[in-house]
């Protein structure tokens, strides 16, 4: 049972694997995943606006109840 520990275990390493990895049958190819059909690059720019509205709006909301010290 022990005999061949050794060389079995010298020789796992350094050897390329026999096949490419396959997916299982039934999985989905590895597609990039995409929130609502947009890129990255798309929902950086959704975010900046947000963030951009979201600032204009909390310093109107500032000036309206006088809390800005202007």
């Amino acid at each position: 049972m022990f005999d061949n520990l050794r060389e079995d275990t010298s020789s796992g390493f350094d050897e390329k694997p026999a096949a490419k990895y396959q997916p299982a049958a039934g999985t989905k190819s590895a597609k990039p995943k995409r929130f609502l059909g947009m890129t990255s690059i798309q929902r950086f720019v959704i975010v900046l606006l947000l963030m951009f509205t979201t600032c204009v709006l909390g310093t109107m909301v500032l000036l309206v109840f006088g809390k800005l010290g202007l």
